[in-house]
């Protein structure tokens, strides 16, 4: 994590953390949309998700996309905690999430278990793709994406075994 001779959190924790950053912003959407409040666990959320942006393998223009995702997402929760108005804050939110939608589909594309490719390429279209359709689609269209993000992390931390022991992405073609 922070050294790149040992490790000092596995894949697994790295993994978790995020879904649990997550809970409190997945509460609020249902019982008290707006709070400004959870902009702050949300902060946390992302910035846990910078480690496993660097510990799953991808390439580096798509790790560079996750950590881009990342930065807008913390700059536009920061822009909601100052006031700054909605639609712009909003509008930052949704540039951040093409991002994110190249990492996860990349990021998924090369993980060893299937159901890691699977939900990460769902999740990483219906982001990006929301994003480019956001001004026309009602919010709610967005949160289906909100329960595939703790998805796709506790997926990863259920299967870390696969990423250490360096499983091929696709199984290999018989000859």
């Amino acid at each position: 994590m922070l050294s790149p001779t040992h490790e000092l959190l596995g894949l697994r924790t790295l993994a978790v953390l995020p879904p649990v950053l997550f809970t409190p912003s997945l509460i609020s959407f249902a019982v008290a949309p707006g709070v400004v409040a959870v902009e702050y666990t949300g902060i946390l959320f992302h910035l846990a998700i910078m480690f496993v942006v660097a510990r799953l393998p991808a390439p580096g223009w798509a790790k560079a996309a996750g950590y881009g995702w990342l930065a807008l997402d913390v700059l536009s929760a920061i822009m909601t905690i100052n006031e700054v108005p909605h639609d712009l804050a909003w509008a930052v939110r949704l540039g951040g999430h093409v991002m994110a939608g190249m990492w996860f589909v990349t990021a998924s594309l090369l993980a060893p278990p299937r159901s890691v490719r699977v939900v990460g390429v769902v999740l990483g279209c219906w982001l990006a793709l929301f994003s480019f359709l956001g001004n026309v689609l009602p919010k709610e269209f967005l949160y289906p994406s909100g329960i595939l993000v703790p998805v796709w992390f506790l997926l990863i931390a259920w299967k870390h075994r696969a990423f250490a022991a360096g499983a091929p992405a696709v199984s290999p073609r018989p000859a």
